[in-house]
C-alpha cells in the first residue's frame, strides 16, 4: 500500500514539476514582449531629447523643473518607466543567461511579479518532451515517491510497534 500511494504521489509532483519548463518559456516570452515594448518607449523618448539637443536626464529634468504638475507627473512617470525598463531588461537577460536549475531557483521572483501572475493566469499546461522536462519529471517523481513514502512510514510507525509486541 506504501509503494502504491507512493508512486501516486511521484507521479502526481512529477506532472506538476515537469509543467514548469514551459511555465518558465511563457513567463520568459511575456517578458521579452514587455521589455520590447518599454525600448521602443524609451527609444522615442531619447529620439526626442536628441532632436531637442538634450540628454535623457537633461529631458527629465525639464520636466521635473517645470511649474506645472502635469508635466512634473509626466517627468517622474517616465523616469519609473526607464527604471522599470533596466530592471526588467536585466531579469530577462539573467534569465535567459540561466541553466534549468538557476532558473527554478529564479521562480519566486517570477510568481511575484505582474507578468509572472499575468503568465500564471493564462498558462498552458504541455506535455513535456524536452530533456529538460524530462529531467523536471523526473526528480518530481523521485521527491514525491520519497516523500509521501516516508511520510506514510512515519504515520504508521505507532501500529508497527503494535504488531512487534504482539508477534512476540
Amino acid at each position: 500500500m506504501r509503494r502504491i500511494l507512493g508512486i501516486f504521489g511521484g507521479l502526481a509532483l512529477g506532472l506538476g514539476l515537469s509543467q514548469f519548463p514551459e511555465y518558465a518559456q511563457q513567463y520568459t516570452q511575456r517578458l521579452g514582449g514587455a521589455v520590447d515594448e518599454l525600448a521602443i518607449i524609451a527609444e522615442d523618448f531619447d529620439r526626442a531629447a536628441t532632436a531637442a539637443g538634450l540628454t535623457r536626464i537633461e529631458a527629465l529634468g525639464r520636466y521635473a523643473g517645470s511649474t506645472d504638475t502635469f508635466l512634473v507627473d509626466r517627468g517622474l512617470s517616465m523616469a519609473a518607466t526607464f527604471a522599470r525598463y533596466q530592471h526588467l531588461r536585466a531579469s530577462l537577460a539573467r534569465l535567459r543567461g540561466a541553466n534549468a536549475v538557476e532558473r527554478f531557483t529564479l521562480l519566486p521572483e517570477f510568481l511575484d511579479t505582474e507578468i509572472g501572475a499575468r503568465a500564471l493566469e493564462n498558462f498552458q499546461p504541455a506535455v513535456p518532451v524536452t530533456m529538460e522536462g524530462f529531467a523536471y519529471a523526473g526528480g518530481g517523481f523521485l521527491i514525491g515517491y520519497l516523500v509521501v513514502s516516508g511520510l506514510i512510514r512515519f504515520l504508521m510507525l505507532p501500529f508497527r510497534r503494535g504488531e512487534r509486541i504482539a508477534r512476540a
